[in-house]
C-alpha cells in the first residue's frame, strides 16, 4: 500500500485490546498514513505509543478530535462509538466501527470484506463492524451460500475471555492459579459484569455471553442472528445460536451445523473452502489436524476444518470454523476494510 496517497487516520480506543491490535496492523501492513492521531479516555491522555520508529502522544478523545481525519477507526464501547461517530463524520472522516452502536442501523453497511465489500462502498460516513463470532461464521459460509444457498445455520461458540476484556483475561488466569493452589476463586466480571451474579472462568464453561433477552437467547446469540441475516442480505436464512465462555484466552471457536438448499459433494464443498478468501482449509481427520485457537492465535484468516456430512439431512453439513477474535473477528476486519476502500478510490 505504499504508493498510495497518504491519509490522516485516527484509532479511538487506542489503548484498549483491540486497539492496540489495530495500531500494529496499520504499521505491519505498511497503510498509506499521512498523520496518525491515537485517542482514548481522559486517563489514558498523556502516554505514548510507539509506531514507525516515533513515540505518539495519546490525546483524550473530543468531538473536536477529528477535524482534518480521512478514517477515524472506532474500538471504545458503544457509548463513545454513540457520542463521537456523529462528530467524525461531520468533520468528513469515514467511521469504521468496531462496535455495536450502528450495527443494525439500515444505513449502515456491516461488512465482512470477503463476504460483502460492495455494501462498504455504499456507505454514508459509517462502516459497521460485525460481532468477532459473526465475522468468522459468515466467512466460512459465503462460498456456500453463493454455490449453494443456506437454508438453516445452527451455531455452538466457544468463545475465549480476550472477548470480554483485559480484566477477564486477567480474571481466568487469577482464578486458575487459585484454584491450582487450593484456594477458593473469586469471580467479580464472567458473564457480565455489571449483572449481580458472577461465575467462575476457570477449568468451567459459562453458557451465557450478554445479557438475556425476553426471548431466552443472549444479545450475543441474537447478534449472530441478526447480523448473518444482514450481512448476506437475506432474511430467509434461519439462524439460531448458543455462546459459550470457555478459559481461553485468545481465539473462537465455533461448531456449525449448516442445511444448505441444494445438494453438495462433500469434495466440492472442501474445494470450495481451501479455494475461499481469508479461509485456510485444516481438515485432515486421519491426521488429527483441524483448528485450534492455540494455531489461529496471531494469524489473519479464519481456518475451517471437521468438515462432514449430518447422517440424517441429505442437506446437511457439519464444520468447525476457528480465528483469533481480536484480529479477524475485530481489528484486522477493520483496517481490511479500510483498504479496501483506498484501494477502491484509485
Amino acid at each position: 500500500m505504499e504508493n498510495q496517497t497518504k491519509v490522516n487516520v485516527a484509532v479511538v480506543g487506542a489503548t484498549g485490546a483491540v486497539g492496540q491490535q489495530m495500531v500494529s496492523l496499520l504499521e505491519e501492513r505498511n497503510f498509506p498514513i499521512a498523520q496518525l492521531k491515537l485517542l482514548a479516555s481522559g486517563r489514558s491522555a498523556g502516554k505514548t505509543v510507539r509506531f514507525k520508529g516515533q513515540d505518539i502522544t495519546i490525546e483524550e478523545a473530543k468531538p473536536e478530535s477529528f477535524a482534518g481525519v480521512d478514517f477515524a477507526l472506532f474500538s471504545a464501547g458503544g457509548a463513545i462509538s454513540k457520542e463521537l461517530v456523529p462528530h467524525a463524520v461531520a468533520h468528513g472522516a469515514v467511521v469504521i466501527d468496531n462496535t455495536s452502536a450502528f450495527r443494525m442501523e439500515p444505513d449502515v453497511p456491516l461488512v465482512v470484506p470477503e463476504v460483502n465489500m460492495h455494501a462498504a462502498l455504499q456507505h454514508k460516513g459509517i462502516i459497521a463492524n460485525p460481532n468477532c463470532s459473526t465475522i468468522q461464521m459468515v466467512a466460512a459460509l459465503k462460498p456456500l451460500y453463493d454455490r449453494y444457498g443456506i437454508d438453516r445455520v445452527i451455531v455452538s461458540t466457544y468463545q475465549a475471555v480476550s472477548g470480554a476484556g483485559a480484566s477477564a483475561i486477567q480474571e481466568l488466569l487469577t482464578q486458575s492459579a487459585d484454584v491450582l493452589a487450593g484456594k477458593q476463586p473469586e469471580a467479580k466480571i464472567l458473564p457480565v459484569s455489571k449483572l449481580p451474579v458472577h461465575h467462575q472462568i476457570a477449568f468451567n464453561a459459562i453458557p451465557q455471553i450478554d445479557v438475556f433477552t425476553d426471548n431466552g437467547f443472549t444479545f450475543e446469540e441474537m447478534k449472530m442472528v441478526n447480523e448473518t441475516k444482514k450481512i448476506f442480505g437475506d432474511d430467509s436464512i434461519q439462524v439460531a445460536a448458543t455462546c459459550v465462555r470457555i478459559p481461553v484466552v485468545s481465539g473462537h471457536s465455533e461448531s456449525v451445523y449448516v442445511e444448505l438448499k441444494e445438494e453438495y459433494q462433500l469434495e466440492d464443498v472442501k474445494a470450495l473452502l481451501a479455494d475461499a478468501p481469508g479461509v485456510v482449509l485444516v481438515d485432515s481427520p486421519e491426521e488429527q489436524r483441524y483448528p485450534l485457537a492455540t494455531d489461529a492465535v496471531g494469524k489473519l484468516d479464519v481456518f475451517v476444518g471437521r468438515v462432514r456430512r449430518d447422517l440424517n439431512h441429505p442437506r446437511g453439513l457439519h464444520m468447525w470454523i476457528v480465528s483469533d477474535n481480536l484480529l479477524k473477528g475485530a481489528a484486522w476486519n477493520t483496517v481490511q476494510i479500510a483498504e479496501e476502500l483506498l484501494k477502491a478510490r484509485q
